[in-house]
């Protein structure tokens, strides 16, 4: 693993997240499996100016995140979610992509601008349709030779890193056995990430960053329209749908995936889904009287093994903690994107981590992992818990396949 070597570290006096809000996160090839990226993004960046009542002709610069393309039209995602949001036309909009970093890859970069003096307020967007994946040739352009028609699953292929010739559940399989992590454990880690998900339903909590969805045409003066449409017999999607009673006992029932302790049920769900949020300088705040949720205190990238991408979150948290001088027992609230359970336990364990501090309001095994709105989601959602709680610290972090890690720190403390 990176101990002390190479790093992408930034640490940061003067930047502030105002607020975030995303979609419900929906079971792929349910009511938004038809719906494009682009306008669940649109969605998500409408509703975050409605919310926090910015005006989208404040933004200096637009972000967005998009892992796979799957609109036609997706090279202009950033520039259409920007537009049809309310951004003026003469703001630029950009696209990043760090797979399962990709929503904290574009805070990052939101907050280096105002760091660096480019950028007062930031309009980040992470969205993904885990739905609308094609099945897709890469050979063909020159034509078709005799016995060589090759079409594929460009979810299910992509989940192969060919360097160590493991999926990325396999790199977990790999982790089970490092960590003598054992079927029961992933599913009792598991069962429990679907329970807290359950209780954070059920107090509305989720429901405090979800806008809910409905068929809706988006209106841009002198330009085509366009918009969601749901299937017909859904009016509005709301709440997350991946989430649902899952008992040990049920979760013991189900195959393993990858040969070994994983299995759908302990993995991230695959859905869909967009999450938008404002990141914006003290002047910016100041100036126009907005209370920010949190402060973005510090973010580090590392670099792991591909063949065990999924410990990129512990020297990404550490290396952020060194950075800022603070220990892990100073940070209250732990987000660590579930993209699989052994992976999870496996980070908790190499960091002493504990556990009543980590994804207090369940994870991407309950809730879903749609890949570039994931770390914005955790960044909001660890910034509100710490909001109710009445806690300083938080860190939000995931692991990126081929082998990298990625991590957020933020405070819960009133705008200087």
């Amino acid at each position: 693993m990176t101990g002390r070597g190479k790093a992408l570290l930034s640490r940061y006096d003067d930047v502030w997240l105002i607020d975030g809000v995303r979609t419900p996160f929906v079971d792929y090839n349910t009511a938004f499996g038809l719906v494009s990226p682009t306008d669940l993004g649109i969605k998500a960046a409408r509703e975050v100016f409605r919310r926090t009542g910015v005006a989208p002709t404040d933004i200096d610069t637009m972000i967005a995140g998009n892992v796979a393309q799957t609109s036609f039209d997706a090279y202009l995602l950033p520039r259409h979610i920007a537009l049809y949001s309310g951004v003026p036309i003469e703001v630029p909009a950009h696209l990043v992509q760090r797979v399962c970093g990709t929503g904290f890859e574009a805070i990052l970069q939101a907050a280096d601008s105002i760091k660096l003096g480019k950028a007062d307020l930031a309009l980040v967007v992470g969205t993904e349709s885990m739905s609308r994946n094609p099945i897709a040739a890469y050979t063909h352009r020159g034509g078709f030779r005799m016995g060589q028609v090759e079409f594929k699953d460009f979810l299910w292929e992509a989940l192969l890193d060919p360097s160590c010739n493991l999926t990325m559940g396999g790199t977990a399989e790999k982790l089970a056995k490092t960590y003598d992590i054992t079927r029961l454990d992933v599913d009792e880690f598991a069962a429990e990430s679907f329970a807290r998900a359950e209780a954070a339903q059920k107090s509305c909590f989720l429901s405090g960053e979800i806008v809910p969805v409905s068929s809706e045409v988006f209106e841009l003066p002198d330009y085509a329209s366009r918009g969601i449409t749901l299937p017909r017999d859904v009016a509005t999607v709301s709440t997350d749908t991946h989430v649902r009673p899952s008992p040990l006992e049920v979760l013991a029932k189900l195959k393993p995936a990858f040969g070994g302790v994983q299995t759908g049920g302990n993995s991230s769900g695959i859905v869909d889904g967009a999450a938008a949020a404002l990141v914006a300088s003290a002047g910016y705040l100041k100036e126009h009287d907005k209370r920010p949720l949190a402060r973005v205190v510090a973010g580090a990238v590392v670099g792991v093994p591909p063949e065990t991408m999924g410990m990129g979150p512990v020297p990404a948290i550490r290396r952020v903690l060194e950075l800022t001088g603070l220990n892990l027992s100073q940070i209250d609230r732990v987000e660590i994107n579930e993209a699989f359970g052994a992976q999870v336990l496996a980070c908790q364990r190499e960091l002493g981590l504990d556990r009543a501090k980590l994804n207090v309001n369940g994870g991407a095994i309950a809730i879903g992992h749609p890949l570039a709105a994931t770390g914005i989601r955790l960044t909001v959602t660890v910034a509100r818990e710490l909001r109710r709680a009445g806690s300083r610290y938080g860190v939000a972090a995931a692991c990126i396949g081929g082998g990298q890690g990625i991590a957020v720190l933020v405070e819960n403390a009133p705008a200087a």
